[in-house]
């Protein structure tokens, strides 16, 4: 099955393949079915992928030996992998079932492991801006990084389930909160900047979390909403300003949708597109092609 979303045009055809909220469950379960998807993958031969977080379900272990195992996995994909990460991996790791781990310190591994400044994952990575290299002030995100390919600026975004890890559980997680949002609002500006200067066609974000879990009849983003600030503030007004297409992508859902549900003022974000990845038991990801003056999405199953 095949979708097409109108956007600006490209200056040559390419294919990226988005995915998350993958493997989920055991070892002895979900790794098999992910392996043949990134097989899969694999035979497309796409330009890059980019994995949006959750790369372990909420109910097991945020072990080193985890860790171990998911940096194994990024390295199978024979191209370039990007990754941003999710809740799961860090800021639900406190519950008794995923090993009672301090959130922070496990974060603080997250960054260690799996992400080296200017450089992607993958067999065969690609360059990339990390935001703690063009960025002083935010030295620690070295999670948020942006890429241009073909004309059209990639970015990811540390933003996550579980309401972005706001919440009281202890001062710790709030102040973290509040530091990553600001580093977050600086790097969806300086992305939209860096798209206006290179007059690029189009702009994906990528992050994990599904920013309107909190929306209700009165406010998409309400005051006590971790996605106002970076989202409702900032990401939409700016798309809205800029007018090229936009495309968001992310995962946390767990199902797969091609909507545009964004508005601004009442108003509908006609230029903002959302991918929402599907996940968990849905062992599937989503190869995208931009060609001429269209996205295109098509639904990837693992092999037999």
């Amino acid at each position: 099955m095949l979708w097409s979303v109108a956007t600006a045009h490209a200056q040559q055809a390419f294919t990226f393949v988005a995915l998350g909220d993958l493997p989920y469950g055991s070892a002895q379960k979900a790794y098999g079915p992910y392996r043949s998807l990134i097989d899969r993958i694999n035979q497309e031969d796409p330009a890059f992928s980019v994995h949006v977080g959750d790369f372990k379900s909420g109910s097991t272990l945020c072990s080193d030996e985890e860790f171990t195992h998911q940096l194994e996995h990024f390295q199978r994909f024979k191209g370039a992998v990007v990754y941003t990460p999710g809740d799961n991996e860090w800021t639900d790791c406190h519950r008794s079932n995923n090993g009672a781990f301090d959130p922070l310190e496990r974060l603080a591994a997250l960054r260690q492991r799996f992400f080296t400044p200017g450089s992607s994952l993958g067999a065969k990575p690609m360059p990339v801006q990390n935001q703690s290299r063009v960025a002083p002030a935010f030295g620690r995100y070295v999670e948020n990084v942006r890429w241009l390919h073909q004309g059209v600026l990639f970015a990811t975004l540390h933003i996550v389930g579980s309401n972005n890890n706001l919440e009281s559980r202890d001062i710790a997680a709030t102040r973290e909160f509040f530091e990553r949002d600001a580093a977050n609002v600086a790097w969806i500006q300086a992305t939209f900047e860096l798209a206006r200067l290179q007059q690029a066609s189009a702009v994906v974000f990528a992050f994990q979390a599904d920013v309107l879990e909190n929306k209700t009849l009165w406010a998409d983003f309400p005051s006590w909403s971790g996605f106002r600030t970076s989202i409702g503030e900032t990401l939409l007004p700016m798309a809205n300003r800029w007018g090229k297409p936009v495309l968001v992508v992310h995962g946390d859902s767990h199902q797969f949708r091609l909507d545009q549900p964004f508005q601004l003022d009442k108003k509908p974000l006609k230029n903002v597109t959302r991918l929402i990845v599907p996940g968990a038991s849905d062992v599937r990801a989503v190869k995208v092609t931009v060609k001429d003056a269209s996205f295109a999405f098509e639904m990837l199953s693992p092999l037999p």
